[in-house]
């Protein structure tokens, strides 16, 4: 499977984000064939005649099988929403014995916030404020990450830096980034849920805008001040239609009943993860920053 493959980059996926369609035709370069020797009693020109032939021919055969592949990665990518990307993300992270993990791993959460990046574009140019702010803080962690992989392999161990530093509250402080980029997280989540339930529960169907407002209330704005909730304010009267954010997210070739499944199994993993995190940064006394 093509996404078994880019797990195996799992660091490429987490520092970059998810290749996007067409990466892999980019990233494409064909193999030239060997020279084949022949033998014989034909003359110097004939054998050269001879052996281009042959590179040619076998050129054409590599030519083609690559372009196979690529198609074949083309279908797979479609076939893989960003729901099966998180949820391919959040799959190998244990919880040992059902307890909270106290050392969340860094390239799992810089993957699922590249994906939240996206969520974010599909929503639209509304959310350019909230898109801003999530690119910032994955560079922020990106940097640190960086300079020793091997000891920032943990989110806690990027919080227990910056509280040895004195840093750790200072509004460019990775700490603050892993805070907001969770509670971005937390956004992602009630409005999955809300889009989910409401469905399950027969009722008749909210806007997108009523649904992105209801996330927002219960998971950003008890954090925000009175300049980003007036922002949020605004953005929230040039949501898209419901039925494009729902498309986008079933990808192709998908029915709703299996998009609610998936939503289900996301969250189901997201949640605990999100958990682990908070419960991290409460341990620091971070929990309860707000912007302004």
């Amino acid at each position: 499977m093509m996404v078994e493959r880019k797990r195996d980059e799992g660091e490429a996926m987490a520092m970059n984000g998810p290749r996007q369609e067409g990466e892999a035709e980019a990233a494409a370069a064909p193999a030239s064939a060997p020279a084949t020797a022949v033998t014989g009693e034909k003359g110097e020109g004939e054998r050269d005649d001879g052996e281009r032939a042959d590179g040619e021919e076998r050129k054409e055969e590599s030519e083609e099988e690559e372009e196979e592949e690529e198609k074949k990665d083309k279908v797979e990518l479609e076939e893989w929403s960003e729901l099966r990307l998180a949820i391919a993300e959040l799959s190998p992270i244990s919880r040992r014995g059902g307890k909270l993990c106290s050392s969340p791993p860094t390239l799992p959460f810089l993957g699922l916030s590249h994906l939240l990046l996206r969520l974010l574009d599909k929503i639209g140019p509304t959310m350019a404020v909230l898109r801003l702010d999530v690119q910032r803080n994955i560079e922020r962690l990106q940097e640190l990450y960086l300079q020793d992989p091997s000891k920032y392999s943990t989110l806690t161990a990027m919080v227990e830096k910056e509280t040895d530093d004195g840093t750790v509250r200072k509004a460019d402080s990775c700490a603050r980034a892993i805070l907001w980029l969770t509670r971005s997280m937390d956004f992602s989540v009630a409005l999955l849920q809300r889009l989910e339930e409401e469905e399950e529960e027969g009722s008749d169907q909210q806007s997108l805008a009523q649904l992105v407002e209801a996330a927002y209330k219960v998971s950003l704005k008890p954090w925000h001040g009175w300049i980003s909730s007036a922002a949020c304010k605004i953005a929230l009267k040039l949501i898209p239609e419901r039925a494009i954010f729902v498309g986008w997210l079933m990808g192709e070739n998908q029915s709703y009943s299996l998009l609610k499944l998936e939503i289900e199994k996301l969250v189901q993993l997201l949640q605990p993860f999100l958990d682990d995190i908070h419960a991290m940064l409460a341990k620091f006394k971070l929990d309860r920053l707000k912007s302004t």
